[in-house]
């Protein structure tokens, strides 16, 4: 029974931490934007499109 008397003002303070971190989290924009990052993950956006002279190289370059 003694120890309710901790573990209950000790899980007071545990859900006053997790509400306040929460809040924090909403206020500063964590979850504006739930699907940009699941799409950005699926863009290749690594290499620059080809230009024009480049496909003619390439073409050139492929022949037979």
């Amino acid at each position: 029974m003694d120890i309710l008397y901790l573990l209950i003002p000790l899980s007071l303070v545990f859900v006053a931490v997790i509400a306040y971190v929460f809040l924090w989290a909403v206020k500063s924009g964590q979850f504006e934007d739930m699907e940009g990052p699941a799409h950005r993950i699926l863009m290749d956006d690594d290499l620059a499109p080809p230009t024009a002279g480049e496909n003619k190289r390439k073409s050139d370059n492929n022949v037979d």
